[in-house]
């Protein structure tokens, strides 16, 4: 009798200056039986080839490491085309370089003494292509890095012309994905099915080059699409 194939399991990087942290981060992650360690790097540039020689899913990495910073590590290894998500790794939630993270191309961010059980959830949800920063520190980072944009009323930064290709129903539901909403809130916002939204999701990310929801929420922050005003009341 054949045996049912299983799923290969998720592969992870760990990228940090600090040998105790990534040892943690290994015990934790290694007692999963869906996660796998691809190995580990200690600054930012080693990461960058490891992610090339090794082809992990998912990459833990830190923002501050000598030689290559986490946030130009992030940028280089979205530019190379690779498929790895990144989830950037703070010391605070309101780390000054979190949201430059995001912007470099991270699906996601963690403070380090995040709990076992948060760590291993945010890998499998980010592996899955789905958002792990929690909504009260997005909100938070979305409203110190709207405060440096122009006064009401003025054009917004850096519009964007593929707005234009998306539809009255799509830009809804990027405004409500940028508040914070899961498929299943958008769905009761809209009176749409779930799998409706998720297609509108799935077209919204295609048509403006973006990688995940995190990227989507970044996008309609940069724009001028969503302001502190649109809501964010999570």
């Amino acid at each position: 009798m054949t045996e049912p194939a299983t799923e290969a399991p998720t592969r992870v990087l760990l990228v940090d200056d600090q040998p105790l942290l990534r040892t943690g981060f290994r015990l934790i992650l290694e007692g999963e039986d869906d996660l796998e360690i691809a190995g580990e790097a200690s600054d930012g540039a080693e990461a960058v080839s490891l992610v090339q020689d090794l082809g992990p899913h998912v990459v833990l990495m830190d923002i501050r490491m000598p030689t290559l910073d986490g946030i130009e590590a992030t940028r280089q290894i979205i530019e190379s085309g690779s498929c790895a998500r990144i989830i950037i790794l703070t010391t605070f939630d309101l780390d000054e370089y979190a949201f430059s993270g995001l912007q470099a191309g991270a699906s996601a961010f963690l403070v380090k003494d995040v709990g076992p059980g948060e760590l291993v959830q945010a890998v499998r949800r980010v592996a899955s292509g789905d958002a792990v920063v929690a909504p009260r520190i997005t909100q938070r980072l979305l409203e110190t890095y709207v405060r440096s944009r122009p006064a009401p009323g003025h054009p917004p930064a850096q519009s964007d012309p593929l707005l234009d290709d998306l539809t009255p129903r799509e830009i809804e539901v990027l405004k409500a994905v940028a508040e914070g909403l899961s498929n299943a809130e958008v769905s009761h916002r809209f009176f749409l099915a779930e799998a409706t939204v998720k297609t509108h999701v799935r077209r919204i990310l295609t048509k403006l080059h973006l990688r995940d929801r995190v990227q989507a929420v970044v996008y309609a922050y940069e724009t001028g699409l969503v302001t502190p005003s649109a809501g964010l009341d999570y």
